[in-house]
C-alpha cells in the first residue's frame, strides 16, 4: 500500500503537470494565433482581439481556482472555495468554447480540462460532460476546416479528440483513485493522531490520579496516624502536669518525640519513593513484633489497659518490598482503630504464611460495630478513608479484605494475599 507522503507527492507532481499542460497548450495557442500558423489565414482584428481577450481572460480565471484551493489546502482556516468549484469548471469551459469558435488552435487545452471534468464532477456527470466536450471538439475542428484545400470532416479530427478523451478518462479515474486513497490515509492519520493524543491525556491524566491517590493513601496510614497519636499523647501529658505527675508526662512526651521522629523518616522515605524506615531497619516480622510493643505502650501513656501481642504462623517468607509495605500499613490501620475506636482489653496481630498465601489477622475484644455501617467512605474532615486505602492497595495485588465484627463482640481485620510466584523460605 503506497505511504500518505508517498501518495501525497504523487498527486502533487500530477497536479503541477495538469497546470503546467493547461498554462503550456493555453500559450501555444496564442504564439499560433498571433502569427497565423495552423489558421486559415492571419485572423482579422476582431478576432484577434477577441482570442487574446478571452486567453487572458481564460488563465486569471484559472489561476485564480488554483490559487485558492491551494491556499486553503495548506491552510484549512483560509477561504474554502469547493462549494464554487462547479461554477469555476462551468466559466472555464465556457471561455474555452468561445475560444474554439476564435481558433482551432484551443482545441487542444481540452485535454487538461478533462481532467478537471473528472476531478470536481461525480463520474455520472463527468463522462457525459467529457463526451459533450469530444463532441464539440469535432465539431469545432470541422468547423475550421471548411475553408481549408482538404474541407469536410476527416478522421484525424474525430480520432485524436475521441483518443485524446478516452485517455484523459483512464489517467483521471486512476488519478481519482489514488487521490481518494491519499484522503483516507490522511484521514485515518489525523484520527491516529487525536486517538494517540487522547490517549496521552488520559494516561497523563490517570497518572495524576494515581499518584494522588498514593499520598492519600501514604499520608492516612502513616502521617494521619502519627499526628494523631502525638495529638492524644500531648494531652495526656498535660493531663498528667496538670496532677503533678511528672514521670507520666515524661512518658507521654518521650513517645511524642518518637512518634514526631517517625513520622518524619516516614515523610522523607515516601516523597522518595522508597520502603518504610521500620521495614530498612529489620524484616516484617521485627516490625510488627516492635508495632505491637509501640502500640501497647502508648496505650498505656493514655492510662489504657490494652494489651497487644503479635504471633506468627509458618515459615516467613522474603516478600517484595510492595507486599511488606501493604501488611504493614494493614496492621497500622487495623491497630490505629483499636486504640482510637475499639475500647479494647486485648489486641493479637497474627502473620500467617500457609502455603500459597499470606494472611494477617488483626482481633481486638472491644466493642465491635456492624460491618455494613463502615464502607470505607471518607468523611468532609480528611478521616474515613482508612478502609478505603486498604482495599487499594490490597487490589493492586488481587488481595482481599474481610472484616468480621459485631456489637458488643469484637473486632477482626483479615487481609489475604496470594504469594508471589518463585519465592523461597528464609
Amino acid at each position: 500500500m503506497q505511504s500518505p507522503a508517498g501518495a501525497a507527492t504523487i498527486l502533487r507532481v500530477l497536479r503541477v503537470s495538469l497546470h503546467v499542460g493547461f498554462a503550456v497548450l493555453l500559450l501555444v495557442a496564442i504564439v499560433r494565433l498571433l502569427t497565423g500558423v495552423g489558421t486559415a489565414g492571419t485572423p482579422s482584428p476582431v478576432a484577434l482581439t477577441a482570442g487574446l481577450g478571452l486567453s487572458a481572460l481564460l488563465a486569471a480565471v484559472y489561476l485564480a481556482g488554483t490559487v485558492l484551493e491551494k491556499r486553503h489546502s495548506s491552510d484549512p482556516s483560509r477561504f474554502n472555495p469547493s462549494k464554487y468549484a462547479r461554477w469555476w469548471l462551468a466559466a472555464v469551459m465556457l471561455l474555452w468554447l468561445l475560444l474554439l469558435l476564435v481558433s482551432s488552435d484551443f482545441a487542444w487545452v481540452a485535454f487538461p480540462l478533462f481532467f478537471l471534468q473528472l476531478h470536481l464532477l461525480p463520474r455520472g456527470l463527468a463522462l457525459p460532460a467529457i463526451a459533450v466536450s469530444t463532441a464539440l471538439l469535432v465539431g469545432t475542428l470541422w468547423f475550421h476546416s471548411r475553408g481549408s484545400s482538404d474541407g469536410g470532416l476527416q478522421l484525424s479530427m474525430i480520432l485524436g479528440p475521441v483518443f485524446g478523451a478516452v485517455f484523459a478518462v483512464v489517467t483521471g479515474l486512476a488519478y481519482r483513485a489514488l487521490f481518494l486513497e491519499a484522503e483516507n490515509q490522511r484521514t485515518v492519520a489525523d484520527e491516529l493522531r487525536r486517538t494517540r493524543a487522547e490517549l496521552a491525556r488520559t494516561q497523563h491524566d490517570a497518572g495524576m490520579l494515581a499518584e494522588r491517590e498514593r499520598l492519600a493513601r501514604e499520608i492516612h496510614d502513616t502521617l494521619a496516624q502519627g499526628f494523631s497519636s502525638i495529638v492524644l499523647m500531648g494531652r495526656s501529658a498535660e493531663k498528667a502536669l496538670e496532677s503533678s505527675d511528672v514521670e507520666t508526662a515524661r512518658e507521654s512526651l518521650k513517645i511524642v518525640q518518637d512518634t514526631a521522629s517517625a513520622n518524619l523518616a516516614e515523610a522523607r522515605s515516601f516523597v522518595r519513593g522508597l520502603r518504610s524506615p521500620d521495614l530498612e531497619q529489620s524484616g516484617l516480622v521485627d516490625t510488627l513484633r516492635r508495632l505491637c510493643e509501640k502500640t501497647e505502650t502508648e496505650a498505656a501513656a493514655r492510662g489504657s489497659a490494652l494489651r497487644c501481642r503479635f504471633e506468627l504462623v509458618g515459615a516467613p517468607v522474603e516478600l517484595p518490598n510492595t507486599y511488606q509495605t501493604t501488611l504493614l500499613r494493614a496492621a497500622q490501620a487495623s491497630l490505629a482503630n483499636v486504640w482510637a475506636h475499639a475500647h479494647a482489653r486485648a489486641a493479637v496481630v497474627t502473620l500467617s504464611f500457609l502455603g500459597a498465601e499470606v494472611t494477617l489477622d488483626v482481633f481486638d475484644d472491644g466493642i465491635g460495630f456492624e460491618p455494613s455501617t463502615a464502607a470505607g467512605t471518607a468523611r468532609g474532615d480528611g478521616t474515613g478513608v482508612g478502609l478505603q486505602s486498604l482495599r487499594e492497595r490490597l487490589a493492586a495485588l488481587d488481595g482481599s479484605l474481610e472484616i468480621e465484627s459485631a456489637p458488643g463482640e469484637g473486632t477482626v481485620v483479615a487481609v489475604r494475599m496470594p504469594l508471589p510466584v518463585d519465592e523461597g523460605a528464609v
